[in-house]
């Protein structure tokens, strides 16, 4: 009786949305460790983060021509969101990371990144001069003092400043994404979006290589993945596969089964799935301090987004009496966290 009991239950989970999400960020966490794998054996970020591009918009174009079933239109309609997409969102969050964790652990990078719903609730207070609500302000203040601890300034090990501006880099890069697609877009299908901004995102890595803007250093030779040598195409199968398509594809349907809030809250994870595949393929894992600091960044992002939600059902309810949002500013503070597709941190 027990194991049907069981199945049901799996299968109720992961019709829930819940059990895709975990998934997705599991592989989503993948990247940091594949990609620093070929970073050491001479390849240039640049040409990982192409590759990466080139490998997943190849295989994602198709199932996206499926999708638009001969309604081009969508796409001359959403051409700039597509191309901001790509160019900020896709490529540029991507470079900026691999060049961090091309100079610090994969943890410390992807927490770096993390900062950016923290930014976005900085900008919004400078820019509207409103002051966040107390659940905000110390969900920010907390994730502060995160960062003071995962950069360890008074540690024995130094952590590299280069990187540090690198992982900074990419979480501003991460928070002008978020303004991209906070707005939903119920003209163009998410799969389009991830597709065509990572088709993007590859030519805008090739084209400034080209140039010679950018250096794109490519390497054969094997790359080490825990106890395993394997040729190098093993690791950048799994960042085009694992990483990019199937973390794409299943961040999709999670965010259309749970909702873009709750499937990017569910997405935190990818912090301590980072963590343990680079202490598993790279026998990379932060010190306490680190640790403590990575806490302390999660947490705080947690408290913005549950007084997001909190602020959005308190809306609803001024909405359902009958009295303007205006007048009640105090109750509603618009931040962008959420997204109609996962978000291309890593």
């Amino acid at each position: 009786m027990s194991a049907p009991t069981t199945k049901a239950d799996a299968k109720g989970f992961l019709a829930s949305g819940l059990g895709i999400a975990l998934f997705s960020s599991a592989v989503f966490g993948t990247s940091g460790s594949f990609a620093k794998s070929m970073l050491e054996t001479g390849w240039s970020p640049g040409a990982a983060v192409a590759v990466r591009l080139t490998g997943a918009a190849l295989i994602l174009v198709i199932p996206a021509v499926v999708v638009l079933r001969g309604r081009w239109h969508q796409l001359k309609d959403n051409w700039l969101t597509i191309l901001l997409f790509g160019l900020i969102g896709v490529a540029g969050c991507q470079l900026f990371y691999f060049n961090a964790v091309a100079r610090l652990s994969v943890g410390v990078a992807l927490l770096l990144e993390y900062l950016a719903p923290v930014m976005i609730v900085l900008w919004l207070w400078i820019a509207s001069r409103r002051r966040p609500r107390a659940l905000t302000a110390a969900g920010a203040l907390l994730s502060l003092g995160g960062l003071v601890l995962v950069l360890d300034l008074a540690g024995a090990v130094k952590v590299d400043f280069i990187g540090v501006l690198w992982g900074m880099a990419a979480a501003v890069c991460l928070v002008i994404y978020f303004f991209i697609t906070a707005k939903e877009n119920d003209t163009l299908p998410p799969l389009v979006l991830a597709s065509g901004g990572l088709l993007v995102g590859a030519l805008v890595m090739w084209l400034v290589g080209l140039l010679g803007w950018l250096p794109m250093t490519f390497s054969t030779a094997d790359t080490t993945l825990g106890p395993w040598t394997t040729p190098w195409w093993v690791s950048a199968v799994g960042l085009i596969v694992l990483a990019t398509v199937l973390a794409y594809v299943s961040g999709i349907m999670a965010a259309r089964s749970l909702g873009s809030k709750v499937a990017s809250f569910v997405s935190l994870t990818e912090v301590l799935f980072a963590v343990i595949w680079a202490w598993l393929l790279l026998g990379e894992l932060p010190g306490p301090i680190q640790l403590l600091g990575g806490l302390l960044i999660v947490g705080g992002v947690v408290l913005v987004r549950v007084d997001e939600l909190r602020g959005d059902r308190r809306a609803l309810r001024t909405v359902q009496e009958g009295s303007s949002v205006l007048d009640h500013p105090n109750d509603v503070e618009p931040v962008p966290t959420g997204s109609v597709t996962k978000a291309p941190r890593s």
